[in-house]
């Protein structure tokens, strides 16, 4: 689905085809309420609309907005678009699916950028500025039974989010992944990722996951061990 995209805004790439891949093996029924946080060019909430959900897509940046009520407009989807930061504007709301594609890349610096094109992907030193935020929002935002689709590189601690989201209440587990060649930002970076041990020396991959969370209305089950958790996908995307 080629979607309209206004300069600074996050253009999608193997990371938002391996998350809609996996919205698409989600059952949605008609008139679920669904949320896309950090939503870009609004391509996983236009999908959720299309399936026939209530969807609303979120994001901080006024061109990603602008970029999704187009694409949404110009694909006949009723999608209700907000701006703001993460759950902010959908404070006290709940959904029966959540899904996020945020910034997760590693950065020099410990900070997200205020503005510009690395927004959408600078996280901070060690890539969690975002997705920690969201692991700790995520309980509030889901109904009982409700379901989060959260995307992230292997490079900014999958077992951190697995461990974040288990501590928050839910029931997380990897439900697909794809390894991928670096993309232009994280090839710049390699020498960097080496010299503070995020990768092995001459690694120049990564691994892109999926973690779903489930915030279950019944008894907890314990967590899959690491060695039962992944999925292979196939049909490599670009990357960031």
């Amino acid at each position: 689905m080629r979607m309209i995209r206004t300069p600074g805004v996050y253009a999608p790439q193997g990371d938002t085809a391996l998350l809609l891949e996996t919205l698409g093996r989600e059952r949605l029924a008609r008139g679920d309420r669904t949320l896309d946080l950090c939503t870009g060019t609004g391509l996983l909430a236009i999908a959720a609309a299309r399936r026939g959900a209530r969807a609303t897509a979120a994001d901080i940046a006024p061109a990603a907005v602008t970029a999704a009520r187009r694409n949404a407009r110009l694909r006949r989807c009723r999608v209700r678009v907000l701006r703001g930061d993460l759950a902010a504007p959908v404070a006290g709301e709940r959904f029966d699916l959540v899904t996020a594609n945020p910034p997760y890349v590693p950065a020099p610096s410990p900070d997200a950028p205020a503005s510009g094109p690395a927004r959408a992907w600078d996280a901070g030193h060690d890539g969690r500025l975002v997705l920690d935020r969201i692991c700790r929002a995520a309980p509030a935002l889901l109904a009982p039974d409700g379901v989060l689709l959260l995307v992230q590189s292997s490079l900014s601690g999958v077992s951190a989010t697995l461990d974040a989201l288990d501590a928050a209440g839910l029931r997380p587990r990897v439900v697909a992944c794809r390894d991928q060649p670096f993309g232009p930002v994280m090839t710049a970076r390699a020498g960097w990722f080496e010299a503070r041990g995020i990768v092995p020396p001459g690694t120049r991959t990564e691994q892109l996951v999926v973690i779903r969370a489930v915030r279950t209305a019944g008894p907890r089950m314990a967590r899959p061990a690491p060695g039962r958790r992944a999925v292979p996908a196939a049909d490599d995307g670009p990357a960031r």
